[in-house]
């Protein structure tokens, strides 16, 4: 399956991709482009697009103050997971730093994540980059 946001990845759009991953779709493809031509890409790709907040058309967006990860969470039924709850939490006060204070952790992972923004070339890169802090998270948060 090809999923599709927008460039530039951060937070919310490694932690999707992350949690797409690891638990709906582990062959999962990403594709990364201009917010303005997402809608189109979708479409010529067959796609599904993700973390698009200016195109409230979009399902799997932020939505009633939740992130996108919250809403796949929800959407893909993910939600009884308590693991996968609690890295919710520290996601949702990384990607919108006025919330940074629901998880202690979301200041460092937001440090992080604008890190490698910084020394990664690519979107690729910074989720094969990434995907271990996720993976390393998660096991955090089942404890």
């Amino acid at each position: 399956m090809r999923w599709i946001t927008r460039e530039n990845v951060k937070v919310d759009r490694v932690a999707c991709p992350w949690l797409i991953k690891r638990f709906i779709d582990s062959s999962a493809e990403f594709i990364f482009c201009p917010e303005d031509r997402i809608v189109d890409r979708a479409s010529e790709l067959q796609a599904t697009p993700f973390d698009v907040p200016k195109n409230p058309a979009i399902k799997l967006n932020h939505r009633d103050g939740k992130c996108s990860f919250e809403t796949i969470l929800e959407e893909f039924h993910l939600t009884g997971n308590p693991a996968l709850a609690r890295l919710a939490l520290i996601v949702h006060g990384a990607d919108i730093p006025s919330e940074m204070h629901v998880a202690p952790e979301s200041a460092g992972l937001y440090a992080i994540a604008n890190g490698f923004s910084k020394t990664c070339t690519s979107d690729d890169e910074r989720l094969e980059k990434q995907f271990p802090v996720y993976d390393a998270l998660y096991e955090f948060c089942k404890k």
